[in-house]
C-alpha cells in the first residue's frame, strides 16, 4: 500500500484524481490536505465519506507550521494539485497567487524533504510557455515566458521545484498539461461556464474574436498522465500533457450550442483579456515515449459526456453559483 498526500483534492483536477486513482487503485491511503478557498467544494469527494484509507485534512500550505502540525502521519508521495489558477483573477489581484503557488510550493518541498518523500509531482500547466504565436509547439526544453500574473507564480513555483531537486537531490517531477475540461471543474472557466449560461438563457461572454486556440485534454486523461509520472517517471524530468486537440474557444461554444440546442443570440463578444495569449499547443511526445502516455477520450466524446454532465448534475453548478456549496463542509466537518 503506499500513502500520497494529495494536496488541493477539493478542486476540479484534484477530485478527479483521487476518484480515479480510488477505482484504480482500491488499497492506497490517500490523504487530502486542501483549505477550501472559493474553488475547493467537497460536495465532490461525497463517495469518501466512509472509505477508511482517506482522510481530509483542511490546511492552508502557505502557513508552514501549521501544515507541519496538521500532517501528523507519515506518507511516500506527494501529488502537488493546490493552486491559484484563474488568469482573471490574477490580473485583479496577483498577491494570493504569489502566496499560494509560490510560498505553498517551497512549504511543501521542506516538508516532503523533512519526512523523506519517495516522490513529489508538481502539477503544472502549459501556460509558462506562453503563447506558441509561430505555429510551434511547447517540449519540455521550451524557455518560460509567462504572460500573466497566474502562469509568472506558476513558473516560479516549477523553478523552486527544479531547484530544490538540482541543489538537495530532492525527488521532484514537473508535469504541465494543457487546458482540462470534465466533471467538477469550477463554472468560472470557459467550457462549464458557457453550459451552465446556455442553461439558464445568460449571454456566452466571449473574448475578443473567439479566436484563441487551446489544445484541450480530458482531465481523466490528465490524472492517468500524472499517476504515470508519480510510478515511472524519471527525477528531476518535466513532462508534458496534451491530446493534440487544437481548437478555438468560438469553435468550442458553437459546439454546446448545437449540442444544447441553444441559440447563437446569446454569444456576446467582450473585451479582449490582457495579455491574453493567443495559442497554447503542447508536444506530448516525451510522456509517450517515457510513460507510456496515450490518451483516451477523444475531444467529441469528451465534450458530449461533459455536456451531459453538467445537465444531469445541475443542482451541483447551481449550488455552486448561489454560494450553497460552502455549507457542506460546515455540516461535514469541524474546521481542524
Amino acid at each position: 500500500m503506499t500513502t500520497i498526500l494529495v494536496t488541493g483534492g477539493a478542486g476540479f483536477i484534484g477530485t478527479n484524481y483521487l476518484i480515479d486513482h480510488r477505482k484504480r487503485h482500491p488499497n492506497d491511503r490517500l490523504i487530502n490536505v486542501d483549505c477550501l478557498t472559493y474553488a475547493g467544494n467537497l460536495e465532490n469527494l461525497a463517495s469518501f465519506e466512509d472509505d477508511k484509507n482517506y482522510r481530509f485534512i483542511h490546511c492552508d500550505i502557505t502557513d508552514r507550521a501549521a501544515l507541519e502540525k496538521c500532517i501528523d502521519e507519515p506518507f511516500d508521495h506527494v501529488v502537488h494539485f493546490a493552486a491559484e489558477s484563474h488568469v482573471d483573477r490574477s490580473i485583479e489581484d496577483a498577491s494570493a497567487f504569489l502566496k499560494t503557488n509560490v510560498i505553498g510550493t517551497q512549504n511543501l518541498i521542506d516538508l516532503a524533504r523533512a519526512r523523506s518523500a519517495e516522490r513529489f509531482v508538481h502539477v503544472s500547466t502549459d501556460e509558462v510557455y506562453g503563447s506558441a504565436d509561430d505555429g510551434g509547439y511547447f517540449v519540455e526544453s521550451t524557455p518560460l515566458a509567462p504572460n500573466s500574473p497566474y502562469s509568472a507564480s506558476k513558473a516560479a513555483s516549477d523553478m523552486l521545484v527544479r531547484a530544490a531537486v538540482v541543489t538537495h537531490g530532492f525527488p521532484g517531477i514537473i508535469t504541465r498539461c494543457s487546458n482540462n475540461y470534465g466533471p467538477y471543474q469550477f463554472p468560472e472557466k470557459l467550457i462549464p461556464l458557457m453550459i451552465s449560461n446556455v442553461m439558464e438563457g445568460k449571454p456566452l461572454p466571449v473574448y475578443g474574436d473567439g479566436q484563441n486556440v487551446r489544445d484541450w485534454i480530458h482531465v481523466v486523461d490528465h490524472c492517468r498522465g500524472i499517476d504515470l509520472a508519480r510510478t515511472k517517471g524519471t527525477l528531476g524530468s518535466v513532462y508534458n500533457f496534451g491530446a493534440r486537440n487544437e481548437t478555438s474557444n468560438l469553435n468550442i461554444i458553437h459546439q454546446i450550442l448545437e449540442r444544447l440546442e441553444g441559440s447563437e443570440d446569446l454569444i456576446t463578444f467582450v473585451s479582449d483579456r490582457k495579455g491574453h495569449d493567443k495559442r497554447y499547443a503542447i508536444d506530448p511526445q516525451l510522456a509517450e515515449k517515457e510513460l507510456g502516455f496515450e490518451p483516451s477520450v477523444t475531444f467529441s466524446e469528451g465534450l458530449a459526456s461533459t455536456i451531459d454532465w453538467y445537465v444531469a448534475n445541475r443542482n451541483w453548478w447551481e449550488h455552486i453559483k448561489s454560494g450553497a456549496y460552502r455549507e457542506y463542509y460546515r455540516t461535514m466537518y469541524d474546521g481542524r
